[in-house]
């Protein structure tokens, strides 16, 4: 059986405890792993580590800094097959998902590898009174805490910024996919990561993530998980006055026009709907559809999700995995049992899988319900699973009232070939990311984040480069 450890200081190491926690393979639902269960005792020697190598770090050449996570970069290309692997066993996705995943989670590095190169300071000129320029200068020591869903892709998306701009790290990875950050320990050694620049303490949110939240010298905390947890992070971390970048919850609409081009629509829909078994913070789950093409495209949907193979996460062919975590797995279950309470009609899926080979995993055949009000738990709830809604609208003003409604605002997309109303829409929509007639186009350069209780800040490009620093202005008079 693999046995994880903590990366600190350069080294692996046990957890101080000697404890460690059962990772399961979702796809089988055996254990096939021991992670190390740390505690605050970890969660210190990582920050030791890190305030020791800080100095070093901040002062080293934009040009060396470069170099290094650009091979970190190229490291993950040329162990793409491995963590693809390792991901897919830990999270329970298609193994072809996991190795699309590690291109980004590569480019991840490579992008901020590039803007450690290019991020430049500001000056304003007092005419002949004097001039002020900004310094942008790394916070220190910072904190990391990343999801189950996207594992390495995310993970990357957070650290790479921060070691681009001068900071040392203490990160946790989710318990339940800790396979792939462990991988990278590794890799980070190779490529010549300096000792303490980097540690990875694995364990629960209530043990090593509150150690990391509440720690005085950890000067910011970048997460992405839950919107319950987000505010307990909130709350801790507010009488330090750190910096948070909190991505939280979503309860994503996908809004479809009678003017769409509906084969597109209906195509990426589905895409948005249940890749990832639906675990991806941007899917779409509630699809509203005018009312003029409503049964067109429910029709359309049903019959491209009855071709969906769920199963083998090995398979090529095999569209849907095993979701994450028993606990998840009965949660998911639970909410298809809310919606049939709430009225709603189960048009595909519903159930529980027990694809041959895989019989004690935990799958859950991708599903739609129609018949629900908007208004309900089911539509109002984020749950994080191959599980959408359908609702019919009439009007622009009808379909922004239900986009609108929920507590969430971190992803819509809108499928019209009336450019207008796209406009219109975009600008209405309370949503932190707008896709029109497209969906996940991602460009890294763009700020990441949603509204309301979908979290605080932003994630990509210069956002995360000045989330990770502080201006300190200069001015010299004449």
């Amino acid at each position: 059986m693999i046995q994880l450890q903590n990366y600190i200081n350069g080294s692996f190491e046990p957890p101080k405890s000697g404890a460690y926690l059962e990772n399961f393979e979702p796809a089988k639902g055996e254990v096939f792993s021991m992670v190390p269960n740390s505690g605050p005792e970890d969660v210190e020697a990582a920050y030791q580590a890190a305030w020791a190598a800080f100095p070093a770090w901040k002062n080293t050449p934009a040009e060396e800094k470069f170099k290094i996570l650009n091979r970190i970069a190229e490291l993950i290309d040329s162990n793409r097959n491995r963590f693809a692997e390792a991901e897919s066993r830990d999270q329970g996705k298609p193994v072809w998902l996991a190795k699309n995943e590690m291109v980004r989670a590569a480019q991840n590095f490579r992008f901020f590898a590039t803007a450690a190169m290019q991020f430049a300071s500001e000056s304003h000129s007092m005419e002949d009174r004097g001039i002020n320029y900004t310094l942008r200068q790394p916070l220190g020591v910072v904190g990391c805490i990343s999801p189950w869903n996207l594992p390495l892709y995310l993970y990357t998306w957070k650290i790479a910024p921060a070691l681009a701009a001068g900071n040392c790290v203490v990160s946790k990875p989710s318990e339940f996919t800790p396979y792939s950050a462990y991988i990278l320990g590794e890799i980070c050694t190779e490529a010549g990561l300096p000792a303490g620049v980097l540690n990875i303490v694995h364990g629960l949110g209530n043990s090593a993530g509150q150690a990391i939240v509440e720690h005085p010298g950890i000067k910011a905390i970048s997460f992405t998980g839950g919107t319950v947890t987000g505010k307990h992070i909130a709350s801790v971390a507010a009488p330090m006055f750190k910096k948070l970048s909190l991505e939280l919850g979503g309860k994503n609409p996908n809004i479809i026009f009678a003017d769409a081009d509906l084969e597109k629509a209906v195509k990426t829909t589905i895409n948005s709907s249940f890749l990832n078994q639906g675990e991806i913070c941007l899917c779409g789950s509630r699809i509203l559809i005018q009312k003029q093409v409503y049964e067109t495209v429910k029709n359309k949907l049903v019959d491209a999700v009855n071709q969906m193979k769920t199963g083998n996460p090995a398979d090529e062919k095999t569209r849907i995995g095993a979701i994450v975590s028993k606990p998840h797995y009965h949660k998911v279950l639970g909410y298809i049992d809310l919606a049939k309470e709430e009225g709603g009609n189960i048009l595909t899926g519903g159930k529980a899988l027990d694809p041959e080979g895989f019989e004690n995993g935990w799958f859950i055949a991708p599903t739609i319900i129609e018949g629900l009000p908007y208004d309900c738990r089911t539509n109002q709830e984020e749950i994080f699973g191959p599980v959408v809604s359908l609702i019919p609208f009439e009007t622009e003003e009808e379909a922004l009232q239900m986009a609108n409604s929920t507590n969430y605002g971190l992803a819509c997309s809108i499928w019209t070939s009336d450019l207008n109303r796209a406009h219109k829409m975009a600008a209405a929509i309370e949503s932190g990311i707008v896709w029109i007639n497209c969906w996940l186009l991602r460009d890294l350069r763009t700020p990441f984040g949603g509204v309301k209780q979908s979290g605080v800040g932003r994630e990509g490009g210069w956002e995360a480069m000045r989330f990770f620093t502080d201006p300190k202005n200069v001015c010299i008079a004449f």
